[in-house]
């Protein structure tokens, strides 16, 4: 199975929503090499904008552009675009409703060695509670083409988060994605995973586990954090009983926090979280971290497990 990085399909997405009409431009904080928009600088000069090591102008500059009819993504790192630049996302991007999309890359703990200083998991819960930030993660790299370019063809801000770490291919190259729509990869009937990101292969692998325990497990790719799909989330659940949500994030204000919320709301049922208990990265292998930090697939198959006991 091929592996690619879901930020590779950045530069090359931006080129290609060029190619088909899209008035798109790129403001980057001298990461483009690593976030790969140096792609599409390379074939649209005059598209590129490099602020230098300054995300809050980065963001404030991709507003101003927004403002003058450009379709503005915005690159850097996760932890940057997010946490240095808040307040520019929030008082110039959101509240003004502006036609900005945050597509950082090098999000979660499988930054690696770069470490606990640069592994951003508290992204979704800051991005999410803001007033008409749309949310997305994608699970592979057709997958991140398929957002940026719903992103791209949806007004008003977006959160794309994009990840460092090569990951299996989930989806084909011709993947389209519907906004505040999950997709269920795998049906089953006692449990449901409801995974995003790099977490979407685990949840797969998890169920292959949990299928020589007799235990049919549901996955579900909830690529869209938010708006949340309430109907595809609620009925699996109705269906199965318990549910276990899987990101590579903080168990607070992410994924598992909007499930939760649905689950309050709407059909009561066992729960677990598996995600990052509420401490920050440290520096290591992405796969080593992954196990340090009880984020893979034996993990989430002893999670369904515990709920399966609790229905």
């Amino acid at each position: 199975m091929s592996k690619r990085a879901t930020r590779e399909a950045f530069g090359a997405t931006l080129i290609e929503l060029v190619a088909d009409g899209v008035d798109v431009v790129a403001v980057e904080a001298d990461l483009s090499k690593s976030t790969t928009t140096a792609k599409f600088q390379a074939v649209h000069p005059s598209r590129f904008f490099n602020v230098g090591i300054a995300e809050q102008n980065m963001i404030g500059t991709a507003a101003g552009l927004a403002v003058a009819g450009k379709v503005a993504f915005t690159g850097s790192f996760a932890v940057f675009a997010t946490g240095r630049a808040y307040d520019q996302v929030r008082n110039t991007v959101c509240y003004s409703d502006l036609d900005v999309k945050l597509a950082p890359t090098h999000s979660g703990i499988t930054v690696g060695p770069d470490g606990g200083s640069h592994q951003m998991v508290e992204d979704l819960a800051l991005m999410r509670v803001l007033p008409g930030m749309r949310v997305l993660v994608p699970a592979d790299f057709n997958a991140a083409r398929a957002a940026l370019i719903l992103a791209a063809e949806t007004p008003g801000p977006f959160y794309v988060r994009l990840g460092r770490a090569a990951v299996p291919e989930i989806y084909d190259a011709s993947t389209e994605f519907e906004l505040g729509k999950a997709y269920v990869l795998r049906e089953g009937s006692d449990v449901t995973l409801a995974a995003c990101g790099v977490m979407v292969t685990e949840a797969l692998q998890a169920a292959e586990l949990l299928a020589k325990d007799g235990i049919r497990a549901e996955v579900i790719d909830v690529m869209s954090i938010k708006p949340i799909d309430i109907e595809t989330i609620t009925g699996s659940v109705a269906k199965t009983g318990a549910i276990v949500t899987c990101e590579e994030h903080s168990v607070i204000g992410g994924l598992g926090s909007a499930v939760a919320e649905l689950l309050g709301e709407y059909v009561p049922a066992p729960l677990a979280r598996v995600g990052v208990k509420d401490v920050f990265g440290t520096s290591g292998d992405p796969a080593a971290l992954m196990a340090h930090f009880g984020l893979t697939s034996e993990d989430i198959a002893r999670a369904a497990r515990g709920v399966v006991e609790r229905r």
